[in-house]
């Protein structure tokens, strides 16, 4: 099967909706594209041709993206280019869309806070003998959820590269 992968930069130019189907949930939006190019003769950049494009997102994208984006965000969408054709009264119609793969605040334009989607515990099922969070402190509790990557113990990336850490000798800051 040959897919059409693209990669769109442009702005959400309706409001997300969100539809449940027979296949699962989509969130749906339209996006403009617009290409700029350096005019010489009028000394500064010049509009060129609007993709105007519908983008689909399925599952769990779809509920991200409805809770994150809205009509006037700068987006990046990834994702194959599919056509779908359906018959009218006009006669036989087609339209191009984007089966999105990941879509993301285009951050050149802004800033965002990212919130991780909750992951479900699997092993709640399993009774644990003791409560290491009962003696935990408030602090702790707040972060109880995030990953343990950058933590201290021997399940961290950070000592297998025992050549890396240890002492070092600091950089002066430039002036």
């Amino acid at each position: 099967m040959n897919d059409t992968p693209l990669h769109v930069v442009g702005n959400v130019v309706d409001v997300p909706r969100q539809n449940r189907t027979a296949n699962g949930s989509v969130t749906n939006f339209r996006m403009a594209s617009t290409a700029r190019r350096w005019d010489d003769e009028a000394k500064g950049f010049v509009d060129g041709a609007t993709l105007w494009i519908d983008v689909a997102c399925w599952g769990d994208l779809g509920g991200h993206v409805a809770r994150s984006i809205t009509k006037g965000d700068p987006v990046l969408v990834v994702g194959n280019l599919l056509t779908e054709s359906w018959d009218s009264d006009a006669g036989r119609r087609s339209s191009n869309r984007i089966k999105a793969t990941a879509v993301g605040l285009n951050l050149a334009r802004g800033w965002a806070d990212f919130t991780r989607a909750s992951r479900v515990d699997r092993s709640a099922a399993v009774p644990a003998a003791a409560d290491p969070a009962e003696d935990a402190s408030p602090v702790e509790d707040a972060y109880a959820d995030r990953s343990t990557d950058y933590t201290e113990g021997a399940e961290t990336l950070h000592d297998v590269d025992s050549d890396l850490t240890g002492e070092r000798t600091a950089v002066p800051a430039l002036t």
